[in-house]
């Protein structure tokens, strides 16, 4: 696919995405990667934006430039968003709310603490990502260590077996202590974002280093 293509095919997808309006949205596009310019009026807008490019076979990379200008409806205090985040975190039964710490400075929402498994980490910035008045979330949460390499390997390898979209055989999977390294091919970054989603499935897992390539067209294995 050429730049002008993908350009395209990202302008549908944000046409196609309901969280996000296309016409507040500039696309650019050079060699494979896509840059996204703008503003909006919300952060959970800016945040689908980036997922809705990253779903469009092609794009190698995204480089979410768009801007958070909140309406004078939605401003608040940090105090008040701060009081909504942590009563956010508490309904959230999924979360370890007494494990995590939250500061927030311009409206903007950082994220510390440690929990055991990443899908709390997950769990926690979905939580406060839609707060009104947030402008970002920065999510410092950590994730502590259960269980041995050998067995992150064996759980990351079966559930990329049991996911229709992903070729397993593209994707081999390397445990160094907490840290999974991730390589292959695939043909789009959703594929991508989908195998890495299912490395941090695995428990004890602290950090994903995804160096699987973005190929549109790819050889028999």
């Amino acid at each position: 696919m050429t730049d002008k293509d993908i350009q395209q095919a990202v302008l549908r997808e944000l046409e196609w995405e309901p969280q996000v309006k296309s016409t507040e949205i500039g696309v650019a596009v050079k060699n494979g990667i896509v840059t996204l310019t703008g503003f909006v009026d919300s952060f959970g807008k800016k945040y689908h934006a980036e997922r809705a490019a990253k779903r469009v076979t092609g794009v190698k990379a995204v480089v979410n430039d768009l801007e958070v200008k909140l309406p004078f409806s939605s401003e608040r205090t940090d105090e008040d968003i701060a009081k909504s985040a942590v009563q956010a975190l508490q309904y959230r039964i999924t979360v370890p709310d007494e494990k995590i710490k939250v500061i927030v400075q311009n409206g903007w929402i950082t994220l510390e603490g440690n929990v055991e498994w990443n899908y709390q980490k997950e769990a926690a910035e979905s939580a406060v990502r839609y707060l009104s008045g947030v402008k970002g979330v920065t999510n410092l949460i950590t994730v502590r260590p259960k269980v041995s390499p050998t067995e992150v390997r064996g759980k990351i390898e079966e559930a990329l077996k049991r996911y229709a979209e992903l070729d397993a055989q593209r994707i081999s999977v390397e445990v160094q202590g907490t840290k999974v390294i991730l390589r292959g091919t695939v043909h789009s970054w959703a594929e991508k974002d989908e195998a890495e989603r299912a490395a941090w499935r695995a428990p004890g897992v602290t950090e994903v280093d995804n160096m699987i390539t973005v190929s549109p067209v790819l050889e028999p294995v």
